[in-house]
């Protein structure tokens, strides 16, 4: 094959089951494999191995997607849980986190989708609101339509790789979460912002390049063709490497 395919890594939750064989599968939204696979990509899917794996699994793959999930448990960033807190998953914290790191020593590119926002700015030294119905100020962050269509608007910063690839420095998009960027870390600059101040979108200070944003572009990537930018961008990043 001449000119195969970039590689991309999409992480995967644990979901227990009990049919027939007790198990943990591997699992994530196809709508991502989708959109990534529209866009020229080619995903695999990552169970969440021991922390050490992620060191090997950065070496084979030409970037990384962070896909939604459970809670972040607040003692990967030194908090203790409060009230809302919803389900945390320890063992997927770990191996994101050490994949994170992983992949931005090795200058990959860097996709996060809702937990992934949140995935990179723990990683990174930040801190995230538990449960952002308990903070004063805050807009409706969990949408209630099953369809997810674009819900609320945001602000882009002018000249960031967010507001070049919407062509835009308004857009408005789903939103299905409960929790957010608090303390941004120092490494990363804030491009996009909901109407109540919660930041929405990142991108990385130096130069590997990342964008991570807090809402699911995957779920709107069939219907709302306005909405594929991030992964537009993603693919763009990886093909600008070779």
């Amino acid at each position: 094959m001449t000119n195969p395919r970039p590689l991309v890594l999409l992480t995967t939750a644990s979901n227990p089951r009990d049919v027939g064989l007790r198990r943990k599968d591997a699992v994530t939204g196809v709508n991502y494999s989708d959109a990534l696979h529209a866009e020229g990509l080619l995903p695999v899917m990552a169970a969440n191995l021991p922390v050490a794996a992620a060191l090997d699994m950065v070496e084979r793959v030409d970037g990384v997607v962070f896909t939604g999930g459970a809670d972040l448990d607040p003692a990967s960033f030194g908090r203790s849980p409060e009230a809302g807190l919803g389900l945390v998953d320890p063992v997927r914290d770990a191996f994101e986190l050490a994949l994170y790191r992983a992949a931005r020593a090795r200058g990959l590119p860097i996709l996060g989708i809702c937990r992934g926002i949140q995935v990179a700015n723990v990683a990174e030294g930040g801190t995230l609101h538990q449960h952002l119905p308990a903070v004063d100020g805050t807009i409706q962050h969990e949408q209630r339509n099953i369809d997810y269509p674009p819900f609320h608007v945001l602000r882009l910063e002018p000249g960031s790789i967010a507001a070049t690839a919407a062509g835009s420095e308004l857009v408005t998009v789903n939103s299905a979460h409960h929790q957010g960027v608090k303390d941004l870390a120092p490494t990363l600059r804030a491009t996009g912002y909901a109407d109540d101040g919660l930041i929405e979108v990142v991108e990385a200070l130096d130069a590997p390049w990342l964008l991570a944003v807090q809402w699911h572009p995957e779920m709107n990537y069939a219907g709302f063709p306005d909405q594929r930018w991030p992964f537009r961008a993603f693919a763009q990043a990886l093909l600008a490497r070779r």
